[in-house]
């Protein structure tokens, strides 16, 4: 069966499947994303020569139809509360897509209000059309979990316990990392101390993160690669001006990945956790 949550910042959501009060007729743009191509002419060159491109937003569309039983009255209300879901003042909402063992979520911000048509067949007693139009500025659709594992310290190494268990010697710590997805994945990591100037490495792209800080015992060091959201946090406080000039915020390239993890300072009381959520050009 396939169903559509829809949620906004308010918690407060509503449910378009198979069965009253929001019956879900088509889902369009789910799939396919605009793509622009950039490439470069040269005097009497025959085409063009290819250089990048770059996915656009998602535009998402939906009918269907209100349907209830015995209230004309309630017509009302559920259009009432389709409107405060998808209030665009709100700020975006999430759409989670359900179909089958597939569960996907993305961000979107509605383009107008819901769009209740009032012409022959679209209105009555009992029943109103609706259609939805919903921008997602992040094209891509994500797990709705995090892929996360704690590295922690044990007797003769470091032992991580993930998808694929990795032990680590006490220097050169080190272990893969799978994304399943179709894109590269930001990720974010977080130290607990004590560490001294603590670096995490993605040794298949050769990128590390490091913090020339040393941190105590009670210390958490928070890092975050997402575009638009990067941040480095000290117990909640910005901790930016410790970065590392050679650092760079990298992302996890599809497939396996190789992660690396060094301090000045290892202990039995560090903890590296490293989570990220895969993510998918189309469902």
């Amino acid at each position: 069966m396939e169903k559509v949550v829809i949620t906004n910042k308010n918690g407060e959501s509503i449910t378009l499947g198979n069965h009253t009060p929001y019956f879900l007729e088509t889902l369009d743009g789910v799939g396919n994303i605009p793509v622009t191509i950039e490439s470069q002419k040269s005097p009497k060159q025959d085409g063009s020569t290819y250089i990048d491109n770059m996915l656009e937003s998602r535009v998402i569309s939906i009918e269907g139809m209100i349907v209830t039983r015995d209230n004309p009255n309630e017509v009302l209300n559920y259009r009432r509360k389709m409107q405060r879901v998808l209030n665009p003042k709100l700020g975006e909402v999430t759409i989670t897509y359900y179909h089958e063992d597939k569960i996907k979520e993305i961000k979107a911000i509605a383009e107008t209000t819901p769009i209740f048509p009032s012409g022959q067949g679209s209105k009555g007693l009992f029943y109103q059309k609706y259609l939805l139009h919903l921008l997602c500025h992040q094209p891509f659709w994500l797990d709705t979990y995090y892929e996360s594992r704690e590295m922690s310290y044990l007797m003769g190494g470091l032992n991580f316990r993930l998808s694929l268990p990795t032990n680590f010697s006490n220097r050169g710590f080190k272990r893969k990392a799978a994304n399943v997805g179709d894109v590269s994945t930001p990720v974010e990591i977080e130290f607990k101390g004590p560490a001294t100037n603590p670096t995490v490495t993605n040794e298949t792209t050769g990128e590390f993160i490091k913090v020339n800080r040393e941190l105590g015992e009670d210390d958490i060091l928070t890092v975050s690669t997402v575009f638009g959201e990067k941040y480095v946090r000290i117990n909640g406080e910005n901790a930016f001006h410790y970065i590392d000039l050679g650092s760079v915020f990298w992302q996890l390239v599809t497939g396996d990945n190789i992660l690396s993890y060094q301090s000045n300072n290892d202990s039995i009381k560090t903890r590296v956790k490293v989570k990220w959520k895969s993510r998918y050009i189309g469902l």
